[in-house]
């Protein structure tokens, strides 16, 4: 990492405004990180491009495992699709009247989100192929779906110890000298302010219908029939998600409810066996990837013993699914390459400089709280976030002679609200692409509600401060 200066922030800066100002997420990734190796290049903008391709080729083999892992999710969506699996369900679930108006399709979604807490990519996939056939038929828009997954996965995962999410900040916790670090963390918990809020706004916009700006214009068009605007671009294929006709067997909700529940009972195995028996010590991101596979693998297995498919109608309807979801393993790359490249600019650790200095006790925790959100925002980021602020929020606290806990709240939850609201968050890009809605779109009818949970957060964390 080089030593960084104000320069620092503007590939993040140019990304996030093409994003919004353009709708082009490619164009605004490949700008941003051409700009961050321009600046590398010793400002040569030739010099730039090659590094550029250089350093999106290097991602593909240290972060194969994300690129893999999202064509892998592309072919169980498919085969969950092809088999009639949430066909099923959701014929299981309106003959038993259990999901039969738009606000119960859209608890629904928000209930599964708070269940499968294992990993947030995980949550915002299966809470948007089960519910999104249902937003569609009670005509809720896709948009609000995004939002309601996307509120229900990082939100959820970072309260929740015993997840990849919770390994890994207990590791940095660990690794910074912390006593006892799970209970700091569990301590951490009921003080995170935003990841509380951002799941008790749902409700309360589910409940009470409570539609502001570019959501209320987007229920108004689903309403009159118009599943997406049109110049906006779906984050996935939508001919995967084409219902496929069974003529050898029916449609089942256990082809979907099997496929998945082995999926999530994986997950923990997978942390298992990469931590060589310790969990908290495992891979997420190799879980993950083997999790999908299972649950690949029982789709199949299950399929072929029904003689709904051959080996090879499966084989082709998995490449259709890959092929379907490469417009997000190209975000996921450039994402990944630009997050890379920001690292050695040294962003997030300029921004934390800037803004270090000393103040009253009570203006420590929403300081820690906004500049996180201010460098997972600009990043795209909450784990890298996360590793940047808490070795600064935690020496702070020491310092101070504060308890450690609140410190670890405020960073979690600031890390968790800028990739909230961030245009270049993985966590947010799958959301939009698990409910097939425009990036940018879901993006834009986000952020009120992002931009009031985190006042509140930022009002507690003052509040919280004064107690100190």
């Amino acid at each position: 990492m080089i030593d960084p200066n104000w320069t620092s922030v503007l590939p993040p800066v140019l990304a996030i405004v093409l994003a919004i100002w353009t709708k082009q997420v490619y164009l605004s990734l490949a700008g941003g990180l051409w700009l961050a190796w321009t600046m590398l290049s010793a400002w040569n903008p030739l010099s730039g491009i090659a590094a550029s391709i250089q350093g999106a080729v290097d991602v593909l083999g240290s972060d194969a495992q994300v690129i893999l892992f999202t064509l892998v999710i592309g072919a169980l969506i498919a085969t969950v699709e092809a088999s009639g699996g949430v066909r099923g369900f959701v014929r299981f679930l309106e003959r038993n009247k259990w999901v039969n108006s738009a606000k119960r399709s859209q608890l629904l979604a928000w209930l599964t989100g708070m269940v499968i807490f294992i990993e947030s990519n995980i949550t915002v996939l299966v809470a948007g192929s089960v519910a999104r056939p249902l937003f569609d038929r009670y005509k809720s828009s896709r948009e609000k779906l995004a939002y309601i997954i996307d509120s229900t996965s990082a939100p959820i995962c970072i309260l929740i110890p015993m997840n990849a999410w919770g390994a890994y900040n207990l590791g940095i916790l660990e690794g910074l000298g912390v006593e006892n670090a799970l209970m700091v963390f569990l301590n951490s918990i009921l003080l995170n302010f935003y990841a509380i809020a951002a799941v008790l706004v749902v409700v309360a916009v589910i409940v009470w219908g409570i539609d502001i700006g570019p959501m209320r214009k987007a229920e108004e068009r689903t309403l009159r029939g118009e599943l997406l605007w049109p110049d906006s671009t779906p984050m996935i294929d939508e001919e995967i998600l084409s219902p496929i006709p069974l003529e050898k067997v029916e449609p089942h909700a256990f082809n979907m409810i099997v496929p998945i529940a082995g999926m999530v009972l994986f997950m923990p195995l997978g942390l298992y066996i990469t931590g060589g028996g310790d969990l908290s010590a495992g891979s997420g991101s190799t879980s993950v990837l083997w999790s999908v596979l299972f649950a690949l693998g029982l789709s199949w297995i299950m399929l072929l013993v029904q003689g709904a498919f051959s080996t090879e109608e499966l084989v082709k309807i998995g490449l259709k699914g890959a092929g379907g979801l490469m417009p997000l393993a190209l975000i996921l790359l450039l994402a990944l390459a630009l997050g890379d490249v920001v690292d050695m600019l040294g962003t997030g650790v300029y921004v934390a400089q800037v803004t270090a200095g000393t103040m009253p006790n009570y203006i420590y925790l929403p300081l820690i709280f906004l500049v996180s959100g201010g460098i997972a925002f600009s990043t795209g980021t909450s784990w890298g976030t996360f590793a940047i602020m808490l070795p600064i929020a935690v020496p702070a606290a020491a310092t101070l002679g504060l308890p450690l806990a609140p410190f670890v709240a405020a960073t979690l939850s600031g890390g968790v609200f800028g990739d909230h609201c961030s245009p270049i968050s993985d966590t947010t890009i799958i959301s939009s692409m698990a409910a097939a809605t425009d990036h940018i779109d879901h993006v834009r009818t986000q952020l009120p509600y992002a931009l009031i949970g985190g006042a509140i957060a930022t009002l507690c964390f003052g509040l919280l401060g004064t107690t100190l």
